[in-house]
C-alpha cells in the first residue's frame, strides 16, 4: 500500500506521537507537559456529558469548527478562519494535540482530519476516548477550559486533496485505481432505512462500497492494524486511493482514521458527503446491498 502523504514537513508536536492513535495511559504520562493540547471533539448530544479530560478545550464541530456560511452540515472553515479560531483555542504550531469524544471514537477523527488537511501533523485521536479514560481510573473534571486564555499562533497550510466535492467523487467512481467508501449503516447504504436529514434521497452512489464506520472499531476503540486491512482489502480490494463518505463528513474520518492505520497514504474525505450528494439534483442515486 502506499505510504507517502501529502505532508511536505512534519510538525514539531508531530515528533512526539506513536502515530495517529493514542491511548489513555500515554496521554495521562504527558497531559502536563509545556505543548500538550487536549481537544474535545464530541457532537450533538455527546456534548453534554459533563465531564471532561483535565483542561481539554472544546473544538466545537457543531460551532465554530463548521462553515454556516455553507448550507451543508459540518463543512470545513476557510483556511483563514479555521486559523484564527485554532490560535483562539491557544494552540501553538509546535504543540503535540491529542483529540478525543465522549462517544468513544465518532467524531473526534473529524478534528484530527480537519487538522491534518489544514497542514499540521502534531494530532492525534483518544483511542476509546473519554470512555476509555475514565475506565483507566484517570481524573476527570466536571467543566473544562474553553481557551487557553491566550492566543496561539497556529498557521493553517491546507493541503490540496484531503476535502474534496462531489466532482473528485465522480471522478473517484470512474477511476478503477480508486474505491468510495461509505461509512453510513448499511441500512441508509442501501436505502431502507429513512435518511435522518430531511429531503435527502435513499440509497448510494453508484459503484460506492459500503464500510460502516462502526466496523473498524470494537467496544469504541479501534481494530488492531491487521484487522482493520483485512477489512480495507475486502472492500477496496488492490485500489490504494480511497475517497471515504458517510452521511455529513464526520464518520467518514473514522474511515480515514482506519485507511491511515492500515498503511493507507491516499486518502480522502467528502466534505459534503450524502448530505450534499442525497440532495435532489442529477448526481446518481442507487439502492440495494
Amino acid at each position: 500500500m502506499a505510504t507517502e502523504h501529502r505532508s511536505t514537513a512534519v510538525d514539531a508536536g508531530a515528533a512526539d506521537l506513536p502515530g495517529p492513535l493514542v491511548d489513555a495511559d500515554w496521554l495521562a504520562s504527558r497531559l502536563t507537559r509545556p505543548g500538550a493540547v487536549v481537544l474535545d471533539a464530541s457532537v450533538g448530544a455527546h456534548r453534554s456529558a459533563g465531564r471532561r479530560v483535565p483542561g481539554a478545550r472544546r473544538f466545537d464541530i457543531d460551532g465554530a469548527m463548521s462553515d454556516h456560511a455553507e448550507q451543508l452540515p459540518h463543512t470545513m472553515p476557510q483556511a483563514a478562519r479555521f486559523a484564527e479560531e485554532m490560535r483562539a483555542l491557544g494552540v501553538d504550531g509546535t504543540d503535540t494535540v491529542v483529540v478525543y469524544d465522549t462517544a468513544g471514537i465518532y467524531s473526534s477523527p473529524r478534528a484530527w482530519w480537519m487538522l491534518r488537511a489544514m497542514g499540521f501533523d502534531g494530532v492525534a485521536v483518544l483511542d476509546g476516548g473519554l470512555p476509555a479514560w475514565e475506565a483507566a481510573g484517570l481524573p476527570v473534571e466536571d467543566l473544562a477550559p474553553e481557551s487557553a486564555g491566550r492566543q496561539g499562533d497556529f498557521a493553517a497550510r491546507p493541503r490540496p486533496g484531503a476535502l474534496v466535492g462531489s466532482e473528485a467523487v465522480v471522478d473517484a467512481l470512474a477511476d478503477p485505481r480508486a474505491a468510495v467508501l461509505d461509512a453510513r449503516s448499511r441500512e441508509r447504504f442501501a436505502g431502507t432505512a429513512a435518511e435522518p436529514r430531511p429531503g435527502l434521497r435513499g440509497g448510494h452512489m453508484p459503484g460506492a462500497v459500503n464500510l460502516p464506520f462502526d466496523a473498524v472499531q470494537r467496544e469504541g476503540r479501534m481494530l488492531p492494524v491487521e484487522e482493520l486491512r483485512s477489512l480495507f482489502e475486502a472492500s477496496a480490494g488492490s485500489r490504494e486511493r480511497l475517497v471515504v463518505s458517510c452521511g455529513s463528513g464526520v464518520t467518514a474520518c473514522v474511515l480515514a482514521l482506519a485507511a491511515e492505520l492500515a498503511g493507507y497514504g491516499d486518502v480522502s474525505v467528502y466534505d459534503g458527503s450524502w448530505s450534499e450528494w442525497g440532495l435532489a439534483s442529477e448526481l446518481p442515486v442507487t439502492t440495494g446491498p
